[in-house]
């Protein structure tokens, strides 16, 4: 089919942004993929997608030329219900063997991996480089008696070990859970003592805004509340920058020395591990924590058939990543792009691209300084992050070459139009597709996003991600065109996690059992007159601060236990560069008297909990807070007085006098 020829939806786009060239029309990975499935479009494709999502998932799978240790013989088994389908049956695949081994093989000298910190260090991993050293790391991992199955908690800022580290337990098929290095010690140690970690591996520091963050001194604090942890590898990142951490002989060691010990076991002339057992698909490799609207955050399981599979999946047919490009993409480990950025590149033989600090130290220019320094491709930011840089103004960015971008991708929270035009117009010169990108821990990656063989349409998204049968549907499970709903899939995805970690029970009740046979995601989305689609915030109370999401629950835990405060709500407000803040409403013992001192020292006892990037914008003391006759918080009232909006039906209230002093709180402040 000649490339003027080619669909693009069908649609008549006169407002949009960004419109596919006859080469991305004709060569993207998209259009190719299109092209070989026997389908005359995209749109074809996606509705054979959404009723036969086996068929597609082996297309895709042949698409990506996965490398199988065993093909399989059958792609999708829904024997136990859609909630608990299982992939690839009788197939054999491990996602650190697909990630490493076939380019090391091939372009061993091919770079693979690059990392920059802050103080300007770089190191570079060829492929080889990268392998050996994924190799020498589990076969340190395995004398310190790591078997396939056991928990290992990951705290590390975006280092080369942290690659080394998730890959060498995915070889070994221990299973991982990466910790968001800004956590304070109270939210490490709930997700270690969760999955029941053995081992924790961590660094004594990392660099922010030229300053030491000594991680360990958080570490040491976790681990005093997680009993089962025996073991602390650190990695001397600081060197002699730091002082040295405190050592408990009995459970720490170096990195490094454990790295020197492995060495020295190994055979001159052989790899350190060149073990490759054959792996189920189904075999947990990840179990990565996201928070909820109530309790202890949730554990999703992921395993080596699913989440890598999707990561490289929507990295090639949304984002259009060949081999040999890099991908930059700017989060953190603990953030579920962080681990989608390693697999996804790496199984695609991309380079990956690794940065430690802040996007703007030293100067407000660093991330395109980064872009022309290492000549990346696709560039992945938060909202958050754009809106930060606006107010530096266009210099920085001018001021560097960025003619090796070809793909710019968001995701992280929604966004508003003028941060959204500054990128494209800016960053991408008005020549480049922004990638909208919208999805969840729990499914691997994305639900709706852009492509390109869409036109690109400010702030929206093309549709569903490719494969994804999404849905917008009102609450009886019917689906809506232009009007907000509820988010939903309507078919079972290979990413989608198997349940949270000993908790199966509540994976069922927190996306099966609202509309019976559906993944209710818990977005609030529109389907526009045009077929694009936007996300509208989330349908429960999860809090998404930066891109960063967590449970209230978690939030108000850490207001409660100061002593003067009996019980808090937390929820969310608007803030102008991190699209969402936290505001804490708390109820104070009797006779304790309101100060700011107080409410200072509430939020202090929340940040040394979560975190500092998780620190409350606006703590209040109320004298109630609305609940329902049963005692149920009500936090969307909350938020809704408070910023002056319509709090909905209030008729299950115990106290409606409650939302009527909270309003007035509010607009004291407006």
């Amino acid at each position: 089919m000649p490339a003027s020829d080619w669909p693009t939806f069908g649609r008549d786009v006169p407002d949009a942004a960004w419109r596919p060239s006859p080469a991305d029309l004709a060569d993207s990975r998209l259009a190719r993929f299109v092209r070989a499935s026997g389908m005359p479009d995209l749109e074809t494709l996606q509705r054979r997608a959404a009723t036969d999502p086996a068929w597609f998932w082996g297309a895709a799978a042949d698409d990506l030329a996965l490398p199988w240790q065993r093909r399989p013989v059958s792609v999708l088994d829904t024997g136990r219900g859609v909630e608990w389908s299982t992939w690839w049956g009788g197939g054999a695949f491990n996602h650190v063997a697909a990630a490493i081994d076939p380019r090391a093989d091939r372009e061993p000298g091919a770079e693979a991996l690059v990392w920059e910190g802050e103080d300007g260090e770089i190191r570079r991993f060829t492929a080889r480089q990268l392998r050996d050293a994924v190799e020498l790391a589990a076969a340190m991992f395995a004398a310190e008696g790591i078997q396939a199955g056991d928990r290992v908690g990951v705290l590390l800022p975006m280092i080369p070990e942290t690659v080394v580290t998730v890959l060498a337990l995915g070889l070994l098929r221990a299973i991982f859970t990466p910790i968001f290095s800004g956590y304070g010690a109270a939210a490490v140690a709930s997700r270690l003592n969760d999955c029941g970690a053995r081992v924790l591996v961590t660094a004594d520091g990392f660099l922010r805004r030229g300053g030491v963050v000594p991680l360990k001194e958080t570490a040491d604090e976790a681990v005093a509340l997680a009993p089962t942890v025996r073991r602390v590898v650190v990695v001397r990142r600081l060197g002699d920058r730091g002082a040295l951490p405190a050592w408990d002989p009995d459970r720490d060691r170096w990195w490094h020395e454990l790295e020197g010990e492995a060495w020295v076991r190994s055979k001159p002339g052989e790899r350190a591990y060149p073990h490759r057992p054959e792996t189920d698909p189904e075999t947990p490799y990840m179990v990565i924590y996201t928070s909820g609207t109530t309790g202890r955050p949730k554990g999703a399981v992921h395993v080596h058939g699913g989440f890598p599979v999707k990561a490289a999946q929507d990295l090639a047919h949304c984002f259009d990543l060949h081999a040999g490009e890099t991908l930059f993409w700017f989060t953190d480990l603990g953030w579920m792009m962080g681990p989608w950025a390693v697999s996804g590149a790496l199984i695609l033989g991309a380079r990956l691209l690794l940065y430690e600090g802040t996007p703007d130290h030293p100067g407000p220019d660093r991330l395109w300084a980064l872009v022309e320094r290492h000549r990346v491709t696709h560039l992945g930011l938060s909202p958050t992050v754009i809106r930060a840089l606006v107010p530096h103004g266009t210099d920085p960015v001018r001021g560097h070459d960025r003619s090796s971008l070809r793909v710019l991708g968001s995701t992280g929270e929604p966004w508003n139009p003028d941060p959204w035009w500054w990128f494209f117009r800016e960053v991408g010169e008005g020549r480049l597709p922004i990638v909208n990108y919208s999805g969840g821990t729990e499914v691997s990656g994305g639900i709706v996003a852009g492509n390109l063989v869409t036109p690109v349409r400010a702030t929206a998204f093309a549709g569903p991600n490719v494969g994804v049968a999404a849905d917008v549907v009102d609450p009886s499970g019917t689906s809506l065109r232009g009007s907000v709903g509820e988010l939903v899939i309507r078919q079972p995805l290979p990413g989608m996690t198997r349940g949270f970690w000993r908790d199966e029970e509540r994976y069922l009740e927190a996306y099966w059992r609202r509309l019976p046979g559906m993944w209710v995601h818990g977005d609030w989305a529109l389907v526009d007159p045009d077929g694009y689609w936007y996300i509208h915030g989330r349908s429960d109370d999860t809090l998404k601060v930066a891109g960063k999401r967590v449970g209230p629950a978690e939030v108000e835990s850490a207001a409660v236990g100061h002593p003067a405060v009996i019980e808090a709500a937390a929820v969310g407000i608007p803030h102008a560069v991190k699209g969402e803040a936290i505001a804490v409403f708390c109820v104070l013992g009797r006779g304790i008297p309101d100060s700011a001192d107080l409410r200072a020292e509430i939020s202090g006892r929340v940040t040394a909990e979560l975190g500092k990037a998780l620190r409350p914008d606006i703590v209040v003391a109320v004298s109630a807070l609305p609940k329902t006759r049963s005692g149920k918080v009500m936090r969307r009232v909350v938020r809704a007085a408070f910023l002056g909006e319509d709090p909905g039906d209030l008729s299950a209230l115990d106290d409606p006098a409650s939302v009527a002093a909270i309003r007035s709180l509010g607009a004291d402040r407006r």
